[in-house]
């Protein structure tokens, strides 16, 4: 809602950055921002951005037009039509490896958006078709500290390839940067590990700082709580129609000081191209955890929210129109597909409490994509895996 009175402009809105939205409004409208007043008022949850920002632009210009409070309010179609969508992002890994199967050296290659010095900005639809939009660029990607890997190499080497335009609206979306930095990261390591012929957890634990007895605990922890047996992946005996595997995977989330380990299990039926991921192991070390459950309900959430984006998932579009603009087209997971989630949350009542918001939903679609190479032998590199990409690798097609 916004109402324009006075020559000074109240806004009302359910923005996750109000700062923000007042300094667009007041490039799009022309006026000082000492002018212009944005009140958080409560509203369907974001991760990053959605809807607010637009539809309160909307309602700024129409209040000017008719001189009158407005309210506006986006339907579904709008929302998930005009949204801004997760940054676009390729990225190429290469490594070294000695005949004895060690890491000799990483290089890492990253296409995504391009970046905007100094904050997070995204351009108003209503902003940007009236011609007043501020700074056009946008802000995600986030490719920090060599893309963010847990580990020690001797030779390390990221390039980053920013993109000028996309056809969309990139902006931040849950874990931004590292979802798609943790998933490069742990797919490849997990290829790695199999090119030595070695379990994929012993393969980690050889590139962890010896000194970091955190994140060493959470490997061997893991492998407690999931009972994971020893061996290379895959399997060696892959046979039925529906096959069945497991896959692990890590993150040291730097900016929180938070680990995670998890294992997926799933099931791949080879008929439909479904996977379905019965059940998820978590190890979870934030320091000193002061909310039990509500660190539960978080870790939850990470994971029954990132398997839904891993499996089902998929902006879809043609050359005029996004075509995704309900949840018949733009489908989420349901109950039945919702994962028994086991849980060992380390607690460390001498360490400051750090970050659990992000951290558990970077790993989830590495391990089910390791999952499913033990399951099958076939490596499934780009998100969501829809029986689509799952019947065509199998295939080899893809």
């Amino acid at each position: 809602m916004a109402e324009i009175k006075d020559g000074k402009l109240t806004c009302w809105s359910a923005s996750q950055a109000t700062h923000d939205l007042r300094k667009d409004l007041a490039v799009m409208l022309g006026m000082p921002a000492d002018n212009i007043r944005c009140l958080y008022i409560e509203g369907s949850g974001c991760y990053g951005r959605n809807g607010h920002e637009d539809a309160a632009a909307d309602a700024a210009l129409l209040a000017r037009a008719v001189g009158k409070p407005v309210r506006v309010q986006w339907s579904r179609a709008d929302e998930h039509g005009w949204e801004p969508k997760g940054p676009p992002t390729l990225i190429d890994l290469r490594a070294g490896m000695d005949d004895a199967g060690n890491i000799t050296a990483w290089d890492s290659e990253f296409f995504i958006p391009q970046q905007t010095a100094g904050r997070f900005h995204v351009p108003i639809v209503a902003a940007t078709l009236s011609g007043n939009a501020a700074q056009p660029d946008v802000a995600p990607g986030n490719v920090f500290q060599n893309s963010a890997i847990p580990y020690k190499f001797a030779n390390v080497k990221t390039l980053c390839h920013r993109l000028e335009t996309t056809p969309f609206r990139p902006s931040w979306i849950r874990t931004p940067g590292r979802m798609q930095n943790t998933y490069g990261n742990e797919c490849f390591m997990d290829e790695l590990a199999a090119a030595a012929k070695a379990d994929p957890i012993e393969f980690r634990r050889k590139y962890i700082d010896p000194t970091d007895r955190r994140g060493l605990e959470v490997l061997d922890r893991l492998i407690a709580l999931a009972k994971w047996e020893k061996r290379p992946s895959p399997q060696q005996n892959i046979s039925g129609n529906v096959l069945k595997g497991r896959g692990m995977s890590y993150t040291k989330y730097e900016l929180v000081r938070t680990y995670v380990g998890v294992v997926a299990d799933v099931e791949v039926d080879r008929t439909t191209g479904v996977i379905r991921v019965p059940k998820f192991y978590v190890v979870h070390d934030c320091g000193q955890i002061i909310n039990p459950d509500g660190l539960k309900s978080q870790l939850e959430g990470n994971v029954i929210q990132t398997v839904s984006r891993t499996l089902i998932e998929e902006l879809k579009f043609d050359r005029s129109t996004v075509t995704s603009l309900d949840w018949e087209t733009y489908p989420i997971l349901t109950f039945p597909g919702v994962p028994e989630i086991v849980m060992d949350l380390i607690d460390r009542p001498t360490e400051r409490p750090w970050g659990a918001g992000e951290p558990a939903a970077a790993v989830v679609p590495s391990a089910i994509s390791n999952a499913v190479f033990d399951a099958t032998g076939v490596r499934l590199r780009s998100v969501p895996y829809t029986p689509e990409k799952v019947k065509a690798a199998l295939r080899g097609t893809a």
